[in-house]
């Protein structure tokens, strides 16, 4: 008879797993020896459980499917909780395996006691012990389903005794829900939302995430209502490309016209998002359309709330809108939002390669240049997300993937980890703050270990930068934010990684090269600006008080790279009488 950690093992394979992300030791021991016989799912060492967590969040957002990590007990496990924390509001279907002290020593205060089963409540739809033989497979199976079913975190917690036991019965076959269905809206839900696109004159859409599989009938949606398009962060990936009625980002990396196009609408289609800053919503004149009931209406007053799946709503309501004739509002924000891009162009354009130190503007360009159609780029919290909100090109099929929602540091690397175990062969980039790679250094080793192709670029400018820039639009001075610069280059060479360091900008576009076309792990090491995002000069006291606003309107508005060449493509196919 199999032990419950094999059994523990065999559900997972059936489940579709191919690897578990953790460090061994103690508790887990059982369950590690379970993957050493069974052979079919890998054990992929990590430096740091935290790493592991947030490891698996990224193989479950490239491919979809579920992702494992795991960690012993006591610190082992309580170091998955910023990881699962990010990984289940990102909505990534994850199972962690959190092992516990000896079954009978729970409640003892035994060494390295933790309570995982309340300690990851808050971060999982699912979070249970299996403290008899008894309970397995059916609650792991039930574990499993509610991370692919919901979106997020499902945590097991297993005393390292109890994994040693024999199962209690076989494990049997089991096939587990791998695509979810449609959420269809009500039929009166879809006559009062055309009722409103036909009775409104000035229609916005802005799009989030949801709008993955509906890209074509947003676009239909959008021609039929002449309709700006803007999206939110993690929405770019799937709209912004080939759009011809982008008007860019809102929030607090916002760009372009979109803030603007949103508040002259007189009726805002929130499409598939769950923005949540509600200072740049409209705060009226609002339809949302969310396949979960329960975002609906939580950021913003609404005029209806649609619930339904995005493609399916829009497919079923476009046969009842109107066509609009009339064009000249939306020529208009398409115009202002290739003012806003052009105006802020010269930053990172002139002179700049006489500029030192190095505007990271111009580094996260030449990446987005020179970086292969299919990359998958993996940010870091801070000023590594504007960088990719400004200037990472989408086109289908890249993908861009950071803590957005959770927003914590030192993720980047450890998602490009992740990432690259689903493919060796595709190019995964990390876009690195030295702020965060220093608070997980210890992955480069992970990297160099598994000979991982990442390429990591650390945007070196010895300081916190984006706490620099949130002190700064506070009328604080900064504190605490800058630290003794550190040669990222040399640490990565005493790991037997390729790198190389950069100072001058001039040799920036041949180092990237060199980076992507080596072989196996590289790291680019380049001096960045640790000033570039001071304050304008010209921005007024009322604009500069308070970050959100002023940081998301003003000292951020921006992104260029090739969104200036759509814009200009975007005027250009305008009709003319």
């Amino acid at each position: 008879m199999a032990t419950v950690a094999e059994q523990f093992i065999e559900v997972l394979r059936q489940a579709g797993v191919e690897r578990i992300y953790g460090v061994v030791g103690d508790s887990l021991n059982p369950v590690v020896d379970a993957v050493r016989k069974a052979g079919g799912i890998e054990w992929i060492h990590v430096r740091n459980e935290e790493a592991g967590a947030f490891a698996a969040a990224a193989e479950a957002q490239v491919t979809g499917r579920l992702a494992v990590c795991a960690g012993s007990c006591g610190p082992g496990n309580t170091h998955l909780v910023q990881g699962l924390y990010d990984a289940h509001r990102s909505g990534a279907p994850v199972l962690a395996l959190a092992s516990h002290i000896p079954s009978s020593q729970i409640g003892t205060g035994f060494f390295q006691e933790t309570h995982p089963e309340r300690l990851f409540v808050e971060c999982s739809h699912f979070c249970d012990m299996i403290s008899t033989p008894e309970q397995m497979p059916r609650v792991l199976r039930v574990a499993v389903q509610q991370a692919i079913g919901l979106g997020g975190v499902s945590v097991v917690v297993l005393p390292g005794d109890v994994a040693h036991l024999s199962a209690a019965g076989p494990t049997g076959d089991h096939d587990f829900l791998t695509r979810t269905g449609t959420v269809v809206p009500h039929p009166d839900q879809v006559a009062e939302l055309a009722a409103a696109l036909n009775r409104a004159e000035k229609v916005m859409l802005f799009c989030g995430a949801g709008t993955r599989h509906a890209r074509d009938e947003v676009m239909a949606l959008a021609g039929r209502v002449l309709a700006p398009v803007g999206h939110a962060l993690r929405g770019k990936e799937w709209i912004q490309y080939d759009n011809p009625y982008d008007v860019g980002m809102s929030g607090l990396l916002g760009y372009g016209a979109c803030y603007e196009a949103m508040h002259d609408a007189d009726l805002v289609v929130l499409a598939g998002t769950d923005f949540p800053y509600d200072d740049f919503l409209p705060g009226a004149r609002t339809v949302q359309i969310d396949h979960d009931a329960a975002r609906l209406g939580r950021r913003t007053p609404l005029e209806l709330a649609v619930h339904g799946d995005v493609g399916a709503t829009i497919r079923a309501v476009l046969p009842h809108v109107a066509q609009k004739t009339d064009r000249r509002r939306l020529d208009k924000m398409l115009g202002k939002h290739l003012k806003a891009l052009e105006n802020v162009v010269e930053a990172y354009t002139h002179d700049i390669e006489h500029h030192l130190p190095i505007h990271p503007e111009y580094v996260a360009n030449l990446i987005d240049e020179l970086a292969a159609d299919d990359a998958v780029f993996t940010v870091d919290t801070g000023m590594c997300t504007v960088w990719a909100a400004r200037y990472l090109s989408p086109n289908g099929r890249r993908r861009v993937i950071g803590s957005f929602w959770h927003g914590s540091m030192a993720n980047a690397l450890p998602h490009a980890i992740g990432a690259q175990f689903t493919d060796r062969h595709r190019q995964v980039v990390s876009l690195s703050g030295d702020g965060g790679l220093a608070m997980l250094l210890g992955e480069l080793l992970t990297v160099r270990l598994h000979d991982l192709p990442v390429k990591t670029v650390v945007f070196n400018n010895s300081s916190l930068g984006m706490v620099k820039l949130e002190m700064m639009v506070d009328g604080m001075p900064d504190f605490g934010t800058d630290h003794a610069p550190v040669d990222y280059a040399a640490i990565a060479a005493a790991a037997g990684i390729g790198s190389l360091r950069v100072e001058d900008p001039s040799d920036v576009r041949e180092a990237l090269a060199t980076a992507f076309a080596t072989p196996g792990p590289f790291l680019l090491d380049v001096v960045t600006d640790p000033d570039v995002l001071a304050v304008p000069p010209n921005i007024s006291r009322a604009q500069v008080k308070g970050f959100a606003l002023a940081a998301g309107k003003i000292v951020l508005n921006g992104g260029v790279g090739r969104m200036i060449d759509m814009a200009k493509a975007n005027l250009r196919n305008i009709p003319r009488p």
